[in-house]
């Protein structure tokens, strides 16, 4: 400091010179502050990428806590501090949400806020029964597998939806589908009757009238027809058998309703004292279809329904070579002798039931 400026500094009053070192500090302090409280907003504060799971009815301290014990955070402080003055802890919002490692506070806290899920894929395929679709539904979304199968199993539901409470599985197209991770029961089984009427669209109705079949028959002979074989290219043949049958009044002693009956799919022959079983299921006992599917049958099982053969065989049996193709017969002499082949073949492989 010069002889000048320091002459005139030492005229000032005490008090002055004071309250001039005051503010100097205050400015030096302030711009500290305001450098930390930047920090705080804007300086990267998520260690990692992640997937973020609130679950419905979450408050603050449990979205603060899944975010420490998950390792997400460099400074819990900062994040605390810029959620309240956001206002976050008012406006926790349950479900699934994408982090990316190296964002700041406010990006993190602008994400969780406005509650922009990440979509979760549910795959609905090969399910025999309602408890497996529950199960299935449960281990991607958030309630459990029980709250799932009391909307499967509530035939209110079912009866508002047009169905009943065999025939509601028709309602579920095994598919990929996008859902909120906090997707519930309720709003799972309206977005499946959106995917159940845009599937069954005029083309699809227009080829089941000219079966003479309804949406739920289709679906039904679907259902067999899975559990027959896994031969995309045999289905149609196959669905052409069960029709003809139909169409002649005929049992369609199909084995695979009697292992729905049984609630046994373990069996690999079909023995005479499993055609007993009383069920409506039993095609063996009762003509016609069953009351409703024996499973959620895919998509390429109805297509090939609706496609199905026109010919004339009445008949189908394994083939002996165990590849997993049938032979196929007009006359129950043919078929028969078809039959004692694969028993024989069965027989050699010592697979009695």
């Amino acid at each position: 400091m010069n002889l000048k400026i320091r002459s005139k500094w030492l005229a000032l009053s005490k008090f002055t010179r004071w309250l001039v070192y005051g503010i100097l500090i205050a400015v030096m302090v302030s711009g500290v502050a305001g450098y930390r409280f930047y920090n705080f907003i804007f300086q990267n504060n998520v260690k990692k990428s992640g997937l973020l799971y609130i679950a419905t009815g979450s408050g603050f301290q449990q979205v603060f806590d899944s975010l420490s014990q998950g390792g997400y955070l460099w400074d819990k402080t900062s994040f605390e501090w810029v959620a309240l003055r956001k206002n976050y802890p008012k406006n926790v919002r349950p479900g699934a949400y994408t982090i990316k490692g190296g964002w700041n506070n406010n990006q993190l806290i602008d994400l969780l806020r406005s509650g922009t899920q990440t979509p979760v894929k549910v795959t609905v395929n090969n399910i025999r029964l309602r408890e497996e679709l529950a199960a299935r539904l449960a281990h991607y979304l958030e309630p459990d597998s029980g709250a799932f199968i009391s909307m499967l199993n509530n035939d209110k539901i079912a009866t508002d939806l047009g169905f009943t409470h065999e025939s509601f599985p028709v309602l579920i197209i095994p598919n990929t589908y996008e859902f909120y991770w906090n997707t519930s029961p309720a709003k799972f089984i309206e977005r499946m009757k959106l995917e159940y009427d845009h599937f069954w669209n005029m083309a699809r109705k227009s080829k089941a009238v000219e079966l003479g079949l309804s949406p739920l028959q289709v679906v039904t002979i679907a259902s067999i027809v899975q559990e027959e074989t896994n031969k995309n290219d045999e289905k149609p043949r196959i669905a052409g058998v069960y029709i003809n049958r139909m169409k002649r009044g005929w049992l369609l002693q199909a084995d695979p309703t009697i292992k729905f009956a049984l609630h046994n799919f373990q069996i690999k022959r079909v023995l005479t004292e499993y055609l007993s079983v009383d069920s409506p299921y039993n095609t063996y006992k009762y003509t016609g279809l069953p009351p409703g599917p024996i499973n959620f049958p895919d998509v390429v099982n109805v297509d090939a329904v609706l496609n199905a053969e026109h010919h004339n065989y009445m008949y189908f049996c394994a083939k002996e070579d165990f590849s997993g193709y049938h032979n196929f017969a007009q006359s129950l002499a043919e078929h028969n002798r078809n039959a004692a082949k694969y028993q024989n073949a069965l027989n050699k492989s010592r697979i009695w039931k």
